[in-house]
C-alpha cells in the first residue's frame, strides 16, 4: 500500500524537529478507559512471535510499544537498545510489542517481515499493522516511535526519532518501581551498535533522506526532467550539486520508486555523508541482480559498506536497505556512482548517516 499522504521518518538533527519531538512529549497522558479507547492494538491485521494481545489485558504490566518499518534506518538504529530493554526488563515486567507499519508497498508481505525479524535478531511480539490502524489509534506520524504505558493503562513517555536512550531507559526503571517490580536494575545498558545498527556521525551529515519516486523526491537533475509513470531515456549531466541526482539509461519514475526498463542503467547522486544507504529491490519473483558502485569515479576500497566488497560489486537478493558506503576518511561532497546490467530492478529512497 502506497499512501499519497507519506509519513515523513524523522531525523531529529535540527531544533526544530528537537522541538517539534518536545512539543509532541508534552502532551498530556492518554488513558485506555472504556469510554474513550485511546490506543489499541485491535487493528492488527496479523501478530509475529506472539498470540494478539490486548492492551487492556495487559493492566499490571509496563508496555514498552515501538512503530518500526524495516527499512528504515532511524529505526534500525534505535533496535539494539530495544532489544536489551526487552531481554532486561522481562522479569520485572515490562511487556515490548513492536508495530510494524509499513512504508512501502513491499513491506506489507508477512513473510519479508519475518525474514527481517530473522535477521535484526527481534524474538519479541510484533503486531503487523498493514491498515495503519493501529498507528491511527495512537495518532502517531513517526518511525521510529516509542510509548511507555504503565500498568494503569496511561501513556506516560513518547520518544519520537532516535537517541534519549539513557532518558528512555530510566523512565522504564521508574514505571516498573511504580508498580512495585523487584529488583529492577538500577544501572542502563551499555550497548555498543556495530554494522547497520551504529549511530550515524550526525557531526558531517549534510544530505537529507530523499525518496526517488515523484511523489516525494527532491533534487532531480537529469535535463528531461521527471517524465511520471512512462518509459524514457534519461541521461547524466555534467556536473551535479551537492544533493542532486540523475539517472542515465530507459528507466520509469513511479510515484514510490523508480524502475530499471532498459537493459543497463546508472544512477548518479552527489551527497555529503560518512554513510550511503539505499533501499532497492526487484520487481516481481526472479533471481538476484549484480549492481556495481564507484566514488568520485574510483572503486570504494575501504570506504564500501556491508553490502559490497572493495571493488564495487553487490548484489540485490530482497527488497531492504543495502548499505553502500561507509567511509573511514574526511568526509567532503562526493559522486556516488550505480550501475545496474538487468532490468527490474527497483530503487525506493536514500538514506545517510
Amino acid at each position: 500500500m502506497f499512501r499519497s499522504l507519506r509519513y515523513i521518518r524523522t531525523m531529529i538533527i535540527t531544533v526544530f524537529a528537537i522541538s517539534l519531538a518536545a512539543s509532541f512529549a508534552a502532551i498530556g497522558p492518554v488513558g485506555l478507559s472504556p469510554k474513550d479507547e485511546g490506543p489499541s492494538l485491535k487493528g492488527a491485521t496479523d501478530w509475529l512471535n506472539a498470540r494478539p494481545l490486548d492492551l487492556t489485558a495487559l493492566r499490571g504490566k509496563v508496555v514498552l510499544i515501538d512503530f518500526w518499518t524495516y527499512t528504515c534506518i532511524n529505526w534500525r538504529r534505535t533496535l539494539p537498545y530495544i532489544r536489551e530493554w526487552a531481554s532486561k526488563y522481562k522479569d520485572q515486567g515490562l511487556v515490548v510489542i513492536g508495530v510494524h507499519t509499513p512504508e512501502f508497498s513491499f513491506e506489507e508481505r508477512t513473510e519479508n517481515i519475518k525474514k527481517a525479524m530473522k535477521q535484526m535478531g527481534i524474538d519479541y511480539p510484533v503486531a503487523i499493522d498493514t491498515d495503519y490502524d493501529i498507528w491511527e489509534s495512537f495518532q502517531n506520524r513517526y518511525w521510529p516511535a516509542l510509548y511507555l504505558i504503565n500498568a494503569n493503562g496511561v501513556i506516560r513517555y513518547q520518544k519520537f526519532g532516535e537517541g534519549d536512550y539513557y532518558e528512555s531507559e530510566l523512565m522504564i526503571q521508574k514505571l516498573l518501581k511504580e508498580n512495585s517490580a523487584q529488583n529492577v536494575p538500577t544501572t542502563t545498558v551499555n550497548v555498543k551498535p556495530e554494522g547497520f545498527e551504529a549511530a550515524a556521525d550526525w557531526r558531517t551529515v549534510k544530505s537529507p533522506e530523499n525518496y526517488l519516486g515523484y511523489g516525494n523526491t527532491q533534487g532531480f537533475a537529469s535535463a528531461s526532467g521527471i517524465i511520471a509513470d512512462k518509459r524514457m531515456l534519461y541521461a547524466v549531466p555534467a556536473k551535479l550539486e551537492l544533493n542532486q541526482w540523475a539517472l542515465s539509461g530507459e528507466w520509469i519514475i513511479e510515484k514510490e520508486k523508480v524502475v530499471l526498463s532498459g537493459k543497463e542503467g546508472k544512477l548518479v547522486y552527489r551527497f555529503h555523508a560518512r554513510d550511503v544507504n539505499l533501499i532497492m529491490g526487484l520487481a516481481g519473483k526472479g533471481t538476484a541482480l549484480k549492481f556495481h558502485i564507484l566514488i568520485d569515479g574510483k572503486a570504494p576500497g575501504s570506504a564500501h559498506g556491508l553490502d559490497i566488497d572493495a571493488d564495487g560489486n553487490g548484489t540485490i537478493t530482497e527488497p531492504r536497505m543495502y548499505q553502500l558506503i561507509r567511509q573511514q576518511d574526511t568526509i567532503i561532497d562526493r559522486e556516488f556512482e550505480i550501475e545496474f546490467f538487468d532490468p527490474k530492478v527497483e530503487i525506493y529512497d536514500f538514506t545517510f548517516g
